[in-house]
This record gives C-alpha cells, structure tokens and sequence, in this order.
C-alpha cells in the first residue's frame, strides 16, 4: 500500500466522519499523524471519538477504503481545496470557536481568506426590498474599505447581498450549509456561478454532503466566527438570523442591527436585539469608524 501524509489520511478521515475538531482531537493527542488509526480496534476508536462500537467499526472498515481513493485528485478536478485545520489559510479567528472546523472546503479565491477584516451581513430568507435599501448604504463604504462581506448563500438577504458586493465590486465569501456538489437553494444557482469564479464559497463539508436542517446552525457559526462585526437587516424574532446574531455576541463580536418599521414583523429580530444591547445602523461609515479606531488602537 502506498504510504499516505498526515493530508491525505485526514481527508479521508474527515470525508467518513465530518466531524469539529474538539471531535477529532483526543484521537489525534493519542496519534497526531494519524499514522495508527488503521490498526486501532474498533473499542479503542469508539473511546477516542466518542462514537458506538457499531459505528466504530463501520468508520473504521470506510476510512480504511476511502484511504485507497484519490480524494484530493478528486478535488483538484472540481476546482475544491481543502483547507485543514493546520494550513496557514486557516482563518485563526475560527480556531477560537468551542467547535472549529477540521477542515474548510474552499471553491473559489481563496486568497480572501488572507484579508484583514470580515464584515457578515445577514438577514431574513423572506427579505423585502427594505434590506436591499438598507445594504445600499451599508455596503459602499465597507467594500470601499476593502472589507470583505460574509454571508449564508440561502434565498432572501443573503442572496442580495452577495449580488451586491458583487455589482459593486467588492469581495465576498459564501459559507455553505452543505457541500460543494450541491447548489441549494435552486434560486441561487446563478449566484453560485458568480460565486465560484469570482469570490469564494466555504463550507465545513465534504463535497457529496447534501443540505440537512441540523447544518445551517452549524454553518451560522462559522459566519459569526469568521467575522469580525455582523449586520442584520431583517429578522423575525425566532430565527436562524437571530440564532446567528447571539452567537456573535456571545464570542465578542460587534453586532448591528438595522432598525426597523415597528409594523413589520421582519423588523421583530433586529428591534428587539438592539434593545437587548446590538448597536443601531443606517450607514457603512459608522462600520468603518469602528474599525479604524480599532486599528488606532492597536
């Protein structure tokens, strides 16, 4: 048998078991390369990652076949890079996370990844023109900044404001729910065209991973780690949105919301965070401000 790098036997680990590193990690303190994760019984590899001794064995029977399938010429051919854990793409601000990623599946310019700041803008799927009017006075001044504009790709407010980074010729990176192979929503399928050549998508999942309702929680966190504010334009009360929105502010994030008509019930997340500490917004300058007093700071 070929021998494999720490790489390849990691990507075919992760392409088996899809798992955050705080998973992975009592395995690789007992084995940091890897290298014995064949020969373990399947008693010990339940131990170490927290699995039942059924799915034990079948992990180990996969990963034991995955490892003979040539992964990264699989996608090296659909233009997908996988970023692990250790890669100096790595986003460090994501290692702070209770659950970093193991490995970042990229399509697109990765070099974004290398950028200073990371503004998320996000907001309700059902998103009206308001967050459209909204997004024009707060994205000019951010792109204009070269600040890079991070969103979920799902339909609604997401979606415009890829669009509009893109139209104004800004940056913009798309965190998937799912994986590569995949393009969900169908809505979307332009932007993802537009996406892959132009910006970035990421996603935490190999690329044959199809959406599922329990990942967009997990998606929303990569959004709010990665960032380094977060905008919300639109947003009922209970909502992915809001989810997203106090897990940044749970990690220290600035969070701003734009106010809204108090007859909206999309206006119900964002009025109500605000009262419970997010910082009001109408303008991408007060954004800026931020950042450069920060950067002052420094």
């Amino acid at each position: 048998m070929i021998k494999q790098t720490f790489y390849q036997r990691l990507l075919a680990l992760h392409y088996v078991l899809p798992i955050p590193l705080n998973r992975l990690e009592p395995l690789l303190q007992e084995d940091n390369e890897l290298a014995a994760c064949e020969g373990m019984s399947s008693y010990q590899l339940s131990k170490l990652l927290r699995l039942t001794p059924e799915r034990a064995r079948k992990f180990k029977e996969a990963y034991t076949k995955v490892l003979g399938t040539p992964l990264v010429q699989a996608y090296n051919t659909n233009n997908i890079t996988p970023i692990p854990f250790n890669h100096s793409y790595y986003p460090k601000q994501l290692r702070t996370l209770y659950d970093p990623p193991t490995i970042l599946y990229a399509k697109g310019n990765i070099d974004y990844l290398t950028m200073k700041n990371y503004v998320a803008v996000i907001g309700a799927r059902d998103a009206t023109n308001y967050s459209k009017e909204a997004m024009s006075l707060i994205l000019p001044p951010l792109i204009q900044n070269e600040i890079v504009i991070v969103s979920g790709m799902a339909k609604g407010a997401d979606a415009m404001a890829h669009q509009a980074t893109h139209n104004l010729g800004g940056k913009t990176i798309g965190i998937l729910g799912h994986g590569h192979y995949t393009r969900y929503p169908k809505e979307n399928d332009q932007l993802y065209s537009i996406m892959e050549k132009h910006h970035l998508t990421l996603t935490e999942y190999p690329p044959y991973i199809t959406p599922q309702k329990w990942y967009f929680p997990m998606r929303n966190r990569i959004i709010s780690g990665l960032c380094d504010a977060l905008v919300v334009t639109e947003a009922k009360e209970k909502s992915g949105t809001v989810i997203t929105l106090q897990h940044a502010l749970d990690n220290g994030k600035d969070v701003y919301c734009v106010p809204g008509p108090i007859t909206s019930i999309l206006s119900l997340g964002p009025n109500q965070s605000l009262l419970e500490g997010a910082k009001p917004v109408w303008n991408g300058y007060q954004i800026v401000e931020e950042f450069q007093g920060l950067s002052f700071q420094k």
